[in-house]
């Protein structure tokens, strides 16, 4: 009888631990863009935390200290936006040029296409061959009769989508645009108030547990810091390694605009999976009105895969992998889950989310080994 209540006990308190993490699921995707402001509002604050400290040491202040670094950071992200703002607009100066390089790709690809249909088409039966010439002769006579106001028959007349649709998808994409643009303008408010109440914060989270409960949580706090700091500052350093190399590369063969794509490459080759298409696309499109011969786009392909191997071989383990210390398949599983839920800024956010987990499962003694299976 005794053991029959513990089974049951045991039961209802996995279903609970089951539908608490359902709920707990569902709450971050419906209420992503609030939780994906507060995560990279928090990333930040965790990032910039040292140099408030650096002040501190000269007898300031934290909230002077806080808002100090608060606008360096605002004044550098102002240099590169100019920066990028001035490369934009020698670009789109020369959008004709793109254009005509495009239309002129797109016809040498249609040539060819319709080339091998007319020997694909050679080589088949006479009878297979007149089919076509049939298909074409049904669909000019249907423009003929379209034209003179003939009636056609009710499956050749294209069903046009209402206007409400249209302006019902508009107005939806208008309405997530303007949620996100509202809650990137709170990011600057968070990481001041952050940083400025830090001390304030980590003492109230620390009332919240009593004895040895405290300690683990002043652990726990100071690891997720510490773990999420030395991730992103990781990427950085490697990121404008990787600039610094692609940068270098491209201006020796004279690519245009060689001081943006650079960095654009380089940040972009991080991307877990995805960061090897994703890079070569800037010098690729940067090569279109220049580009005559294929040896360029060999080249740029070559250089920017050799980059991003050397970058995922070697650096990467040394910079990053060795800071974070996440097996390979949880990895995977991370990127796969906070990108199905958050979209493409999950899978920004997945490893420093869930490297913020396993130092929280490290500090905590019943968590441990949770903390061990997701490690390296």
């Amino acid at each position: 009888m005794l053991a029959s209540s513990e089974i049951s006990q045991s039961t209802s308190r996995s279903g609970i631990k089951i539908l608490a993490l359902v709920a707990a699921i569902g709450l971050l995707y419906y209420g992503r863009v609030f939780f994906i402001t507060v995560a990279i509002a928090s990333m930040i604050a965790m990032l910039l935390d040292p140099l408030v400290a650096l002040f501190m040491k000269l007898r300031l202040p934290r909230g002077l200290a806080s808002f100090l670094v608060c606008s360096l950071a605002l004044i550098f992200l102002y240099g590169v936006g100019v920066g990028i703002y001035t490369q934009s607009q020698a670009i789109i100066d020369d959008l004709p040029a793109y254009a005509d390089r495009v239309n002129e790709l797109v016809d040498n690809a249609a040539t060819r296409v319709d080339k091998i249909r007319e020997d694909f088409t050679r080589m088949l039966p006479k009878r297979f061959q007149d089919e076509p010439a049939t298909r074409a002769a049904s669909t000019a006579r249907g423009r003929r009769q379209l034209a003179s106001g003939t009636q056609v028959p009710i499956q050749d007349v294209r069903i046009h989508e209402e206007p409400t649709v249209f302006f019902s998808n508009l107005s939806t994409y208008l309405g997530s645009v303007y949620s996100v643009i509202l809650m990137t303008s709170f990011v600057p408010f968070l990481v001041y108030f952050l940083l400025s109440w830090s001390d304030h914060l980590r003492t109230r989270f620390l009332y919240l547990f009593e004895g040895e409960d405290r300690d683990a949580a002043e652990h726990a706090w100071k690891g997720v810091g510490a773990m999420v700091r030395a991730y992103v500052v990781g990427n950085f350093m490697l990121g404008v390694l990787l600039s610094v190399a692609s940068s270098i590369l491209f201006a020796a063969v004279r690519l245009p605009y060689w001081m943006i794509v650079g960095p654009m490459s380089g940040f972009l080759s991080l991307v877990p999976y995805i960061g090897l298409p994703l890079a070569m696309l800037p010098p690729m499109i940067a090569a279109l009105p220049a580009g005559r011969e294929p040896t360029l786009y060999l080249f740029l392909a070559a250089s920017v895969a050799l980059l991003h191997l050397l970058a995922l071989n070697l650096l990467y383990p040394k910079f990053v992998g060795a800071r974070v210390h996440l097996n390979p398949l949880v990895v995977t599983v991370a990127l796969m889950f906070w990108g199905i839920l958050w979209g493409g800024i999950g899978l920004l956010l997945a490893i420093p989310l869930t490297a913020a987990l396993k130092a929280v499962c490290d500090n905590v003694a019943s968590m441990r080994p949770y903390g061990r299976l997701l490690g390296d």
